[in-house]
């Protein structure tokens, strides 16, 4: 079964109009994922592209894309997309063709394989960043691109499903989160997700020898996106999600 399906919109980036479709859609995320996916999907496709030009032709690694709308997005548009995904439960029903089950500390793939890697939303729910991104790093051709977003843990929406209630702390939010829906939250601080701060993941990036920053900014802010994330203190919350583009140097 096929997600894909026409884009019905052309979003400026970053813009008031983009930001409030993304954020209707995510409101709807538990009762319509397939509209809010499908549109976070062409949205980040899109800026891949912006970024790196048409992704058609190329070869694109999508780790930990769950159900898989971000590669069928890709394939959509004529790249050869493939999901690396380390939780089957994950998936859904029909994931993607070749679809490999894989933890992102240790993809199954050989060095400079892929053109574009790509990661969504992943990086707050492993313990160890910085390895993982190395695997990324890894991964990619010498010039090729890296996206990488993430929920940071001062965001509104930081703490996911509990979220603005683990401003008052991770146990208190979950306990509220069950007394309101009558089920266990479904992460945990600490296990599936991670307090990933943007100060300290931004000079580590930049620390970097085998990757260049292409852009810093935030991946749904209307405006100022790369602004936003230069203010320390103020980033850790208004930033949202904070979007790396990044560019792997030549050995």
């Amino acid at each position: 079964m096929s997600r894909s399906s026409p884009r019905p919109y052309e979003f400026k980036d970053p813009s008031f109009r983009r930001s409030l479709s993304l954020l209707q859609a995510f409101r709807h995320e538990q009762d319509d994922p397939e509209a809010c996916y499908s549109l976070l999907a062409r949205d980040a496709v899109d800026q891949v592209e912006a970024y790196d030009g048409p992704v058609a032709g190329r070869t694109v690694v999508d780790v930990g894309g769950g159900s898989g709308y971000f590669t069928e997005e890709f394939r959509r548009r004529g790249a050869r997309a493939f999901l690396f995904e380390p939780d089957p439960g994950e998936l859904g029903e029909k994931p993607p063709d070749s679809t490999v089950i894989a933890d992102g500390y240790l993809l199954p793939l050989q060095d400079a394989s892929a053109d574009v890697t790509f990661s969504s939303n992943v990086l707050e729910h492993v313990a160890d960043p910085q390895t993982f991104l190395s695997e990324l790093v890894r991964v990619t051709r010498p010039g090729g691109l890296i996206y990488v977003s993430f929920t940071n843990w001062l965001s509104p929406w930081g703490g996911h499903e509990w979220a603005p209630w683990h401003y008052l702390g991770a146990e208190r939010a979950r306990a509220r989160y069950r007394r309101r829906t009558g089920k266990a939250a479904k992460h945990t601080l600490g296990e599936n997700l991670f307090a990933v701060h943007i100060g300290p993941t931004l000079r580590q990036v930049r620390a970097r020898d085998d990757v260049t920053v292409v852009s810093a900014r935030s991946r749904y802010w209307p405006f100022l996106a790369e602004t936003v994330v230069r203010a320390p203190g103020i980033r850790e919350v208004a930033t949202w999600n904070l979007l790396l583009i990044l560019r792997r140097c030549p050995p």
